[in-house]
């Protein structure tokens, strides 16, 4: 039978999709007026200075090199190189913290009595937001000359390595997607779907393929931002030194809520669908949906927690708003493949399960275009980064995908709308010989009108080839179901009847399949959420692609940075401290450098280093900060901050709620019983 397009015209579900229309057109407005008048935030950290500056030639060497980036970097002592002509190192190593006044930089010291020729400065460090950074420039001593060294032409994280770590990010992507919108699907939209298998397996394969990718980027993490050599993935001491990061901690709690994750698909597709009380399951319902909504939440945090959203602007809400637009993708794109999978898969979906999908969808569109907003007002900040550099077009990409998603969609409600209508007709048919009980009331929409009610499964759903099987023996079925018949199941020997058994499942199987792919409405409604799923998956693409590009704003503030290169310091009201300490035990000797920006009230952020007698960097097992304000009785407010290399530790969205001499205090512990705290009065604000 031939589909016939749905019609066009007026419907009830008209409304909600002209309410995207509108929303549509407002993102979009409020789009251009945000761009407009956006202020720069901070991502990807970018070079935005050096002295010597790129190809300069000066008359004698200096003494150090230095490097201004736009944010702080995590460096470790081979971070920074400088070769000469042959190739040779012409640095001490072991790069030091410069920062100061809100500038950030970096220097090393060069050797004595180097000769004129080409050198060449090489850098790779981890930005503040997980990723990877690296690039080389060249100046000369007294003039230009020939020189062995050649300029990377590959980024950091790049090769073999950086190929398997960009495979695992969007498996994970992907892996959550299934295991979250999945059940989202079985427990809002269609319960009785808990018992499909096919849908068992959909959230079953999202979590192992999440668990796996996880474990993978763990393990290839220390090669990605460093040697990127694949025999470092098995490095204890890497993998030691990424556990102590934040990017490492997010990873690790992904792993712990997987497992949390593991007990409700348990309980879902175990206890969940076998319960047929109804108060019972509704009590069942309600502590899955807020289990899994919990644990879900907790994974999508563990995203928020180490990339873009937590560094820049507005930590405190991007990360927040970062959670719910992840919720949002999975909810509408992982409840899309589970309605694929059910309308080809599952012989019963009733149409009151697509119309719940459908409202779903929806209620995400509209938390995608709010959250969308913000995050594109953070990472881009003007139109010509939006036209100009990779990100923005990558944007726009996104942007017309979701538009072009939306309107297949579109056609997907109406689909709907048209099974619902005749489910409505058969519905007004049968109401004097049906009970009204909830979903299983709702006829499925795989049978056309005036067919009869297909018998229930017998069984499993059986290949085509026992299908054809089933339909060559339907004689010798039939005349062991008829009465009187010698072939019937009384005084047959087991074997026989069990055949019969497998034969009437395989035939009443293929009846089903006939009936689904003789109704146009479902045939229609399958090939739109088809192409909805195909659309899908290339956006799902684009989205992991951005997580891991340069934002616009900041490719355009290193591209500024390049032409003002060592730009005079900020000095704001940035506050800087250098506090000794010793905690009386063996190496309980050095000195806290601790740095608050940008020094007023409301949200700072601190960098806190700690560097040994011999000025280099010195880990310790414990640092804690406290804020006081004995002026007023605030305090002590305490900040515990994150490591992020050896001897550098951050804390980002710490809240000075007024301006006044403050007491900073500072407790360092080196041992388990070695510890001290020290303080100092600072104005803030």
């Amino acid at each position: 039978m031939t589909a016939t397009a749905p019609r066009f015209g007026p419907s009830p579900v008209r409304r909600p999709l002209a309410a995207v229309a509108l929303l549509a057109a407002l993102t979009s407005l409020l789009f251009g007026l945000v761009l407009a008048g956006a202020s720069p935030a901070s991502a990807h950290a970018a070079l935005t200075g050096s002295d010597p500056q790129d190809g300069a030639v000066v008359a004698t060497a200096p003494e150090e090199v230095t490097l201004t980036f736009s944010e702080q970097i995590a460096l470790d002592d081979d971070s920074i190189r400088v070769l000469d002509p042959s190739g040779e190192r012409a640095d001490t190593g072991a790069p030091r913290d410069l920062t100061s006044g809100g500038a950030v930089r970096y220097g090393v010291q060069l050797h004595n009595g180097l000769p004129d020729g080409t050198y060449t400065v090489a850098w790779q460090a981890v930005s503040a937001d997980s990723h990877p950074v690296s690039g080389a420039f060249t100046f000369s001593v007294g003039a230009p000359s020939e020189t062995t060294v050649a300029l990377p032409s590959g980024e950091a994280g790049g090769g073999l390595v950086g190929a398997l770590y960009g495979i695992a990010r969007y498996a994970a992507y992907a892996g959550f997607i299934l295991l979250a919108g999945g059940s989202a699907f079985v427990l809002a939209c269609w319960q009785r779907g808990a018992g499909a298998r096919p849908l068992q397996r959909l959230v079953v394969r999202g979590w192992v393929t999440l668990t796996a990718a996880t474990l993978a980027m763990l393990f290839l993490r220390n090669p990605y931002t460093g040697s990127g050599k694949l025999a470092d993935a098995f490095d204890l001491d890497g993998l030691q030194s990424v556990l102590d990061t934040k990017p490492g901690a997010a990873l690790v709690s992904r792993l712990l809520l997987l497992g949390a994750s593991a007990l409700f698909i348990a309980v879902l597709f175990g206890a969940y669908a076998k319960r047929e009380d109804e108060k019972e399951k509704r009590d069942l319902t309600f502590g899955l949906a807020t289990g899994g909504a919990v644990i879900a939440a907790g994974i999508a945090g563990t995203w928020a927690l180490a990339e873009h959203a937590s560094t820049g602007i507005q930590p405190g809400i991007a990360m927040p708003v970062d959670v719910l637009h992840l919720l949002a993708v999975a909810a509408w794109l992982g409840g899309l493949t589970a309605l694929l999978v059910a309308l080809y898969r599952t012989p019963d979906v009733p149409s009151a399960a697509v119309r719940r999908f459908s409202r779903v969808a929806f209620s995400s569109v509209v938390v995608l275009a709010a959250t969308g907003l913000y995050q594109s007002w953070r990472q881009v900040g003007s139109w010509s980064a939006l036209t100009g550099t990779r990100y923005g077009q990558l944007l726009l990409v996104k942007v017309a995908l979701v538009g072009v998603l939306i309107g297949v969609a579109w056609i997907s409600r109406r689909w709907t709308a048209r099974l619902t209508e005749r489910s409505g007709s058969a519905d007004d048919a049968d109401d004097a010989d049906s009970a009204d009980d909830g979903d299983d009331a709702d006829p499925a929409v795989s049978w056309p009108p005036g067919s009869a009610d297909p018998a229930p499964p017998a069984g499993p759903s059986v290949p085509e080839s026992e299908g054809a099987e089933a339909v060559a023996s339907v004689a010798s079925v039939e005349a062991a179901d008829a009465p009187g018949s010698a072939g019937a199941d009384e005084g047959v020997a087991p074997e026989r009847a069990a055949q019969l058994s497998r034969q009437r499942a395989a035939l009443t199987a293929t009846k089903e399949k006939r009936a689904r792919d003789a109704d146009p409405d479902r045939s229609g409604l399958r090939r739109s959420v088809m192409v909805e799923t195909g659309i899908a998956v290339v956006l799902l693409v684009v989205t992991t692609i951005l997580t891991a590009t340069e934002p616009g704003r900041t490719e355009e503030e290193a591209a500024r940075g390049s032409s003002t290169a060592a730009a005079a310091p900020v000095t704001g009201g940035q506050v800087n401290l250098s506090l000794p300490f010793d905690t009386g035990g063996q190496s309980g000797k050095g000195t806290v450098r601790l740095d608050i920006s940008p020094g007023g009230t409301g949200s700072n952020s601190v960098h806190l280093w700690i560097d040994g007698p011999d000025e280099r960097p010195m880990d310790v097992p414990e640092v804690k900060l406290a804020f006081t304000l004995e002026s007023k009785d605030i305090g002590p407010l305490p900040v515990v901050p994150d490591r992020l290399t050896e001897g550098h530790w951050s804390a980002s969205g710490v809240q000075i709620p007024m301006a006044g001499d403050w007491k900073v205090s500072v407790t360092v512990r080196t041992s388990d019983i070695d510890q001290t705290t020290i303080d100092k009065n600072v104005k803030i604000g």
